[in-house]
């Protein structure tokens, strides 16, 4: 808990939450537009760009390497590209998608780009995509553990060719090495080898932005990306709502039997909508999609289920969260990669949602909930926002839940604690 930190009583429900909710953009997409409109050849736009910590870190780091991104307005960000040099200091926050898409990027500058972030992005997996830069011919120096404080040695170019990776960490390290593998000599052929790699549908989102820049990838076979060398397009990215960022809210309306609607939500979407739908429907809510947005209701009960949430794993905390509130005992498994998050998230849920009544079974992999009788308690948000969203689901249930620190939901959605507080008032 920071010095700042303040208690926070997660308000309780006394109906019905229904609203409709218009979420920023979705931060995934917001870095991977930044990091590729950065790299392109001529200006470019992204439009509706999620304003949070990360992504207003991500333009600095891009700023720090030469690149004008003007961010004055929160609508329309504009970028415009430039040599990439150093030396230059880049502060990662705590986000994964800086320390592991800018290091590629830094490496084609010239000079030196030193990374390092708070205290617990030492602890967060880089080992993997330090290694293949250094296969690719990078100059890199990492701790002993392989990861923050980094120093990048750039040398204006990187020849590319062909690196094997361990993904099993994160797919975050193959989105990495894609997204500037445009810019290198040889483009890149990445093989990756281990255990699966987790949240398909976020490589999926890379690829198709990459396309959506002019660059040429075959996935064609498994476990193998290929990206020729070219010139990336400026263009205008128009960001979609933040899907993982809207599953407290949709939660809101499977715990209290109400209806969410996202507004904004386009008809085709590179974010995992249907595996989301999926998971929501078996957990006992009603999905739909129209003119107005995507739409969860709750239907007054809240199933218990075996789940596999390795494609979906930022939702496991929320999904945890409604699993203590359900009529039976569920297991969510596939998502051993989120002990390496903003905090060892399967240890951090057991502890909490443990504090909070459920009997909570840990898995190297996951967990087993079986809910109990629900107690107050003081919920540990751990730095980290998707705790502090399924402390604020727990919340409407359960009266008495106090978050350490709500503040921690600035990561990505600085006005989460005004508006959930507002939607659960007018319950």
């Amino acid at each position: 808990m920071t010095a700042q930190a303040r208690p926070w009583l997660a308000p309780t429900a006394s109906g019905a939450v229904s609203g409709v909710v218009r979420l920023p953009g979705s931060k995934s997409m917001t870095a991977r537009a930044l990091v590729l409109a950065a790299l392109a050849g001529e200006p470019s736009v992204v439009e509706r760009p999620l304003r949070a910590r990360d992504t207003e870190l991500m333009a600095a780091g891009l700023r720090a390497l030469g690149v004008g991104v003007d961010t004055s307005s929160d609508e329309r960000w504009v970028v415009e590209p430039g040599p990439l040099r150093g030396p230059a200091r880049v502060d990662v926050g705590l986000a994964g998608t800086i320390m592991r898409f800018l290091p590629p990027a830094a490496a084609l500058a010239e000079g030196v780009v030193e990374f390092d972030g708070d205290p617990h992005a030492r602890n967060r997996p880089l080992r993997p995509i330090v290694e293949a830069l250094r296969a690719l011919g990078v100059a890199i120096e990492a701790s002993a553990s392989g990861g923050l404080p980094l120093t990048v040695r750039g040398a204006g170019l990187v020849e590319g060719g062909e690196a094997v990776i361990d993904a099993s960490g994160s797919s975050q390290f193959v989105s990495g090495l894609l997204l500037s593998a445009p810019r290198f000599t040889k483009g890149l052929r990445l093989r990756h080898e281990g255990p699966p790699v987790p949240s398909a549908p976020h490589l999926r989102m890379t690829t198709h932005m990459l396309r959506a820049a002019g660059a040429v990838v075959d996935e064609s076979v498994p476990d193998v990306w290929a990206v020729e060398p070219g010139v990336l397009r400026g263009r205008t990215w128009v960001i979609e709502p933040d899907l993982s960022g809207a599953a407290p809210f949709f939660a809101a309306a499977m715990v209290t039997g109400g209806s969410i609607t996202l507004a904004g939500w386009p008809a085709e979407s590179w974010q995992p909508v249907g595996r989301v739908t999926e998971l929501l429907t078996a957990l006992g809510a009603e999905v739909t999609q129209s003119a107005e947005g995507l739409t969860v209701r709750g239907t007054g009960s809240l199933r218990g289920i075996t789940a596999d949430l390795s494609e979906v794993s930022e939702l496991t905390p929320v999904v945890a969260a409604l699993a203590a509130l359900a009529d039976g005992p569920s297991e969510l498994r596939g998502v051993a990669h989120i002990r390496g998050h903003e905090t060892d998230r399967i240890a951090a849920l057991a502890a909490e949602l443990g504090k909070a009544g459920a009997d909570v079974t840990e898995f190297p992999d996951g967990l087993r909930i079986v809910p109990g009788a629900p107690r107050a308690s003081s919920f540990e948000t751990y730095a980290d926002h998707r705790m502090a969203h399924a402390a604020a689901v727990m919340g409407l249930a359960v009266p008495g839940i106090a978050l350490t620190d709500v503040a921690c939901t600035s990561k990505t959605l600085p006005e989460f604690p005004e508006l959930w507080a507002g939607l659960v008032a007018r319950s």
